[in-house]
């Protein structure tokens, strides 16, 4: 004689019996230090700190140089009937090469240079100020990137569970179904019910054990899936622990997703400050020392200089104004992006509320049912026992009841996802 609820417990050894646990946030933890995107958000902050030393060094720090030519204009001389190559003349009358007036015969120069900006403080700010605006939307950028990596992994967990849910109901209905086959088993001995009959209940046993099956094999390719995502390299089955998600209140500060429309606006600003900086006048302080000389070079030729710069643009053709104008465009779309989306945020924020509250009544209604059904099995369980009632007739409220388990289980499942989805939003 079969024995079939000894099937269950042998069918279900290869799940999740003494499988290594995992819960949602180590997905999540994984996930955030494996994203590409917060690891480049992270570098982009330190290069920001190193271009803003690199524009300190060049504003408040002297740059030297050292600089040498050495330039001859040699000629054919013709004075006195006589052809002469001279690479450096010291006169002639009659000559073939470079007007001497230009060259002077030749040009030699060997100097160490000094140019030091004076006055940088205002243009330093003004890069400085951008920086700071650029390490801000970095960060929010991370912290966007890190919430968003929540939701996604989030969903994934919710597929998991799905899948073990679907399992576990199925293999509770197939426990009780065993037990039930053991006894039709007994009634066919008896003769209370025929051969046929045990039959139609071994072919809903089979379907339940499929459907368990295909749960395992779908808990197995959504787990995969959610290491994929949180960057995990091992192929370990793992059973994972349930979620209680919970409505957060909203946020005391700004919306982050708010706040990053503000930052992109300074950052808009911030760069319109910089384009500005063209049009304020820029003071050098300079000095050189070395040779400096025409015709062969001499001792007596060393010397220095020193002097002051000054360059600022007056006018370019009205560029400022056209750049102002470009500014001034785009900050309205940015902020009629911002407007947009505090709209969208607000709508979706609302519909998943009533979403949540539909799905607390429609848990209450099937809550009820379910006693219903479970009342309703045990009297049919009864009267099978006693041959009262066909077996297509039990196989039918038993059918019923495993799908209002489905429901309840999915019913679950889906108000964690709309809580998941809220949160998501009200960040």
């Amino acid at each position: 004689m079969k024995t079939y609820i000894v099937q269950i417990v042998l069918l279900c050894l290869p799940g999740f019996i003494g499988a290594q646990q995992r819960n949602l946030d180590f997905y999540i933890r994984q996930a955030k230090a494996s994203s590409p995107l917060i690891n480049q958000a992270n570098n982009n902050n330190k290069i920001v700190g190193l271009d803003l030393e690199q524009i300190r060094n060049i504003l408040t720090k002297p740059e030297i140089n050292v600089e040498a030519s050495a330039l001859l204009a040699p000629i054919i001389a013709h004075d006195n009937n006589r052809n002469r190559f001279q690479l450096v003349s010291n006169g002639a009358n009659s000559y073939s090469g470079y007007d001497m007036a230009l060259t002077d015969g030749g040009q030699y120069q060997s100097v160490i240079s000094l140019r030091q900006p004076l006055f940088t403080g205002s243009r330093f700010g003004a890069y400085s100020e951008m920086a700071d605006i650029s390490r801000q939307i970095n960060e929010n950028r991370i912290t966007l990137t890190a919430h968003e990596l929540e939701r996604i992994i989030s969903q994934q967990y919710l597929l998991c569970l799905k899948a073990k849910r679907t399992a576990e109901t199925n293999r509770q209905l197939l426990l009780v179904l065993g037990e039930q086959m053991d006894l039709m088993q007994k009634l066919v001995e008896n003769a209370v019910y025929t051969q046929s009959d045990l039959m139609l209940l071994q072919i809903e046993y089979d379907n339940f054990k499929l459907n368990y099956e295909s749960a395992q094999s779908d808990y197995l390719t959504n787990l995969f899936d959610l290491n994929l995502l949180s960057g995990i390299k091992d192929t370990v089955i793992v059973d994972l622990e349930e979620i209680k998600p919970q409505i957060k209140n909203p946020p005391v500060t700004a919306s982050e997703f708010v706040n990053s429309y503000r930052l992109d606006s300074l950052g808009i600003i911030a760069e319109q400050n910089i384009s500005n900086l063209k049009y304020k006048p820029q003071l050098n302080f300079f000095v050189n020392a070395g040779m400096n000389a025409v015709y062969l070079p001499a001792f007596n030729r060393f010397g220095f200089s020193t002097g002051l710069t000054l360059g600022w643009n007056i006018f370019d053709g009205y560029q400022r104004k056209l750049l102002k104008q470009k500014t001034e465009i785009t900050l309205q779309t940015i902020d009629f992006e911002k407007q947009h989306f505090i709209t969208q945020k607000e709508i979706n924020e609302n519909a998943i509320l009533k979403q949540i509250d539909l799905v607390e009544k429609r848990k209450v209604l099937a809550d009820s049912q379910l006693n219903e059904y479970d009342k309703l099995l045990k009297v049919y369980r009864a009267k099978l026992a006693q041959g009262e009632i066909s077996v297509i007739d039990y196989k039918t409220i038993f059918r019923d009841l495993a799908e209002k388990k489905q429901e309840r289980a999915l019913l679950d499942l889906e108000e964690k996802a709309l809580i998941i989805s809220y949160n998501y939003w009200n960040y």
